[in-house]
């Protein structure tokens, strides 16, 4: 028996909704990094793009647990000397939640050309709206 590796052009893509609210970060990341990469598929193949198109909506309701919220702190870099800039997650949950939900999903996503195209299949909404009602997406409930 030999072993089946998709092709581009044969994988079926579906939409799912994730609704954040009430959910923790984390395992919202995962189980958003899963459907983007396809893992979810019979017909998963690591080098091709399998996934499908995910909305997350109620970004700004996502939890996090313990005092990651104070201890937390995203961090970037302009490449100069000094240039390191941090802010707290109570910050950026209170100004762009969606942006926190991006960085860890794309955390969890492979780190090359493959990752990033499947990276662009992800939209993040601050809230209970989306502009996607015409692919018709499946809910998909986050168990735990």
């Amino acid at each position: 028996m030999r072993t089946y590796m998709a092709k581009p052009t044969e994988v079926e893509r579906k939409w799912y909704v994730i609704d954040a609210a009430g959910k923790t970060l984390g395992r919202v990341a995962t189980q958003a990094a899963a459907l983007l990469r396809g893992k979810h598929k019979p017909t998963f193949t690591p080098n091709v793009d399998c996934g499908d198109h995910v909305i997350i909506i109620n970004a700004k309701d996502v939890v996090l647990t313990g005092k990651k919220l104070d201890q937390k702190q995203l961090r970037r870099h302009s490449r100069y000397p000094g240039g390191l800039k941090s802010t707290s997650y109570r910050e950026v949950m209170a100004k762009k939640a969606n942006v926190a939900v991006e960085i860890a999903v794309k955390g969890m996503l492979p780190h090359n050309r493959l990752g990033r195209q499947m990276f662009t299949k992800l939209n993040v909404y601050n809230g209970s709206e989306h502009p996607h009602q015409a692919q018709k997406p499946e809910v998909y409930e986050i168990v735990g």
